[in-house]
């Protein structure tokens, strides 16, 4: 197939579009700004400026799936101006994306959209599937947003998958890259109570979804990519630790964490959000890493 990828160079499309190399499909990179004139382009490009609300209609011809992983990184402080900065990069830009697609003369038959478990809110122990209502709270409100910008793609008969990712384990970036040194170091422990679920999966497993959610014509609506075994912060913690060889003695206070992230640190480290991959598991999926320490152990090669 011809696939047009956006956020190509972020933690999951720097991975997806080798992927879909080795499996013979060609990829276009869909992005912001057109080469100098010294540049040899080696690989199919095409342009948009979701700021400006302006695509290059000609370059998003002829492609058979689209997959938008686009989006501001949402670590850090949460200022007004970064939550903004949050919101339209997700919200103007898939919509933008959807309606120009909608657009074309022979539309994708596939649009796969990057969208987040933070759709679900706080939750406490409830388990969660793809069925359950939305949360509260900023990400959750973003998320409603984020999905039903794609409402110009669905009106027009592309199948829309929503891709709800948890928390992606890779060493090359997010969460895990950033616990490394503390828990190498002996330092790293529990965050809060330690009772909160965290809902992740393995970097291996998200592109492999992703690629799923483009090949398998029976998905389409929200599908949340978590690996089925969510943990507490506590075991996540231990498992970490046991996986380096390293104690886990000093845990995080709450009231730390809200003195530093403030906002972010309630929709995010605090949270606790027990999320099953029933579209997934129903579709065939098998996932290669469905426990924890599994899934540290290779990643880290441990």
């Amino acid at each position: 197939m011809n696939i047009l990828v956006s956020g190509s160079t972020g933690l999951v499309g720097s991975e997806l579009v080798p992927f879909l190399a080795t499996k013979g499909h060609k990829v276009t990179r869909l992005k912001r700004s057109k080469p100098g004139s010294e540049s040899k382009i080696r690989e199919a490009e095409a342009y948009w400026n979701p700021d400006s609300n302006k695509v290059d209609i000609s370059s998003l011809e002829g492609h058979e799936a689209v997959v938008h992983l686009a989006g501001e990184n949402i670590g850090g402080i949460w200022t007004d101006e970064k939550k903004n900065k949050i919101r339209k990069s997700r919200v103007n830009g898939t919509r933008l994306l959807s309606k120009s697609l909608s657009g074309l003369v022979k539309p994708p038959k596939v649009l796969v959209c990057a969208s987040a478990i933070g759709y679900y809110g706080d939750r406490g122990d409830e388990v969660l599937t793809e069925e359950s209502k939305s949360g509260e709270g900023f990400l959750a409100e973003v998320s409603r947003e984020w999905e039903a910008a794609a409402e110009p793609a669905v009106q027009k008969g592309i199948r829309v998958v929503h891709l709800r990712f948890g928390l992606v384990l890779s060493p090359k970036g997010g969460a895990l890259k950033t616990m490394l040194f503390p828990f190498r170091m002996g330092v790293g422990g529990t965050i809060g109570s330690g009772k909160q679920y965290l809902s992740w999966v393995a970097i291996d497993d998200v592109v492999g979804a992703v690629y799923h959610a483009i090949t398998n014509e029976s998905l389409k609506g929200p599908v949340s990519v978590v690996a089925p075994n969510p943990v507490t912060n506590r075991e996540f913690t231990k498992t970490l630790g046991r996986v380096l060889g390293r104690p886990t003695l000093l845990p995080v206070p709450a009231f730390a964490l809200r003195l530093i992230a403030r906002e972010m640190a309630d929709e995010m480290l605090l949270a606790s959000t027990r999320v099953q991959p029933r579209a997934l598991l129903s579709t065939g999926y098998q996932f290669r890493y469905p426990e924890l320490e599994g899934a540290l152990r290779h990643l880290l090669g441990k």
